[in-house]
């Protein structure tokens, strides 16, 4: 277990401390400004994000360790960033009471999200080491000056509202080097060892999941479930840290979801979590599926960590996180999926979880799991590869393997991933796909219909032209958002008395075939 302890402040950084309660604030604190967007245009400065490091992080510590309400600051202040730039940002908390525990230590975490975006001015995306922080023009000229501000406020609303949180003390960062070295030496090892908790327990062996609705603000019909094998979209939330949040506070954000009736074990469909989420999303689904990536899919909210997308003309799957900048194979970014699949909704062949759901033995397991994985940024791929089966692991492609969809189909060849053969799915054993077909040239020769040959239109009856239906790719596809058709090669022949198509990879429907023979010279 990683010790919980002070963070120590190393000699020569600029500090700057700050004792007791506020008793006013520059800005309103309402729930009303939940949800609120603060856009490039309007934003004085960035708080890590995508362009600089940063996490926030609680440390349960006993009571004789924390100093009620005090804030300690290291590195520069409001005051003192220039305006349009991004910097390094890291939030720590101390907490003590008599009821507080190591297990509430990421319930407590995710709740800043919750705090912070109260606070007017001031945008709060994200968690853990993804926390994305925007501070408005119109704050500043408020009268807001310093993050201590910001931590006093935010401190506040956590012992208002969470009473069980007898003492709490801030430490925030904006010294880039500090920050690197704590999230390095201090919050990931906490992340690791939070996740790897839950990896022994399963689905079937308890009664109740638990729900969250912290991002519903930004997501208004975003169903979160959070059971053993499917931890929270945003990674922050497992099943035994639900249990926690339910327990001190069970009218809150996480509440327990009876599991109810299991309709399906290989989808991971339960009577108890449709009923859920038919309330939870106010009748918009009613039917969600933990482990399925096409079928009813678990809604995506818009602070998950990873995206997958399905990529039809290879049938498999991919995933990109949220720090990979490039296009996908399929030529877009994680900001234009996000945008695309994020707000609570679900969507067919698009779909946001958490990097710890890669650890889950039921990932995905309706649609084949790793075996139907065909593409994932270097950098996630070796974060989580030892939980990809070894005999799959070398098969499935990164950005060094491939960055175009014509790429990533030579690359999968090669390796003879499963997706070109035909999945089967571990679960059961059951083959879900048939492979890719051997691409094959048909050829279909029209009656002859005149005795000149037909170069040019004209307006006789021409006799019907038989075309038979093209044999496609033997693929199981779902039901999708429209794609780019195929190229359709049309041979270029002589003038003859017949027409040659090639035709490949494509479904062709004519409803009508003009023919009109070529004028004689000389008007005969």
């Amino acid at each position: 277990m990683v010790e919980r302890k002070r963070i120590e402040i190393p000699e020569g950084v600029k500090i700057k401390e700050s004792v007791g309660e506020e008793t006013e604030f520059p800005f309103d604190i309402s729930p009303m400004y939940e949800g609120e967007r603060v856009r490039k245009g309007d934003m004085y400065v960035e708080l890590g994000g995508t362009a600089q490091s940063g996490f926030e992080l609680v440390l349960a510590l006993p009571e004789e360790e924390v100093e009620d309400m005090k804030v300690t600051l290291v590195g520069p202040d409001l005051d003192e960033m220039e305006e349009g730039k991004a910097y390094p940002y890291a939030m720590i908390y101390y907490i003590a009471g008599s009821q507080v525990e190591q297990d509430l230590e990421p319930v407590i975490e995710r709740r800043n999200h919750d705090f912070q975006n109260y606070i007017e001015g001031y945008m709060h995306l994200n968690q853990r080491y993804d926390i994305w922080i925007r501070i408005s023009k119109g704050a500043m000229k408020k009268g807001l000056k310093s993050l201590t501000q910001i931590a006093k406020a935010t401190m506040l609303l956590f012992k208002n509202e969470l009473p069980f949180i007898e003492k709490i003390e801030a430490l925030y960062i904006t010294d880039g080097n500090l920050v690197d070295k704590l999230l390095n030496e201090v919050a990931m090892p906490i992340y690791d060892e939070r996740d790897a908790r839950v990896e022994s327990l399963h689905d079937e062996d308890v009664d109740e999941f638990y729900s969250c609705t912290l991002c519903q603000s930004f997501a208004p019909t975003n169903v979160c479930v959070i059971s053993p094998d499917r931890p929270s979209l945003c990674g922050a939330i497992s099943w035994f840290d639900g249990r926690a949040a339910a327990k001190v506070d069970p009218e809150g954000p996480n509440r327990a979801i009876p599991k109810g009736e299991l309709l399906d074990p290989i989808t991971g469909e339960y009577s108890g979590v449709n009923e859920f989420a038919k309330e939870e999303s106010g009748g918009e689904y009613d039917r969600i599926k933990l482990h399925s990536f096409f079928e009813n899919p678990h809604t995506s909210c818009g602070c998950f960590e990873v995206i997958g997308f399905y990529m039809p003309e290879v049938d498999g799957i991919g995933w990109v996180h949220r720090g990979y900048p490039e296009p996908a194979p399929n030529g877009l970014t994680f900001s234009t999926m996000a945008g695309q699949t994020g707000g609570g909704k679900q969507v067919v062949g698009f779909l946001g979880v958490g990097i710890s759901y890669f650890r889950s033995k039921k990932f995905i397991q309706a649609d084949g799991g790793w075996y139907r994985t065909v593409w994932m940024p270097k950098e996630l791929k070796e974060r989580v590869a030892k939980y990809i089966p070894e005999d799959v692991r070398d098969k499935i492609a990164t950005e060094e393997d491939a960055t175009t969809i014509e790429e990533l189909k030579e690359f999968l060849k090669k390796v003879d991933h499963p997706v070109v053969t035909g999945v089967v799915r571990p679960v059961d054993g059951k083959k879900i796909t048939d492979g890719w077909a051997e691409e094959e040239e048909i050829e279909e020769v029209a009656e002859e219909v005149a005795e000149e040959p037909a170069t040019v239109e004209q307006t006789a009856q021409p006799q019907p032209m038989q075309i038979q239906p093209v044999q496609q790719m033997s693929v199981q596809m779902p039901q999708m958002p429209a794609f780019q058709m195929p190229q359709i090669q049309l041979s270029s022949q002589p003038s003859t008395p017949g027409i040659k198509l090639i035709i490949k990879d494509a479904k062709i429907v004519i409803d009508k075939v003009i023919i009109r023979s070529e004028e004689k010279k000389g008007g005969k």
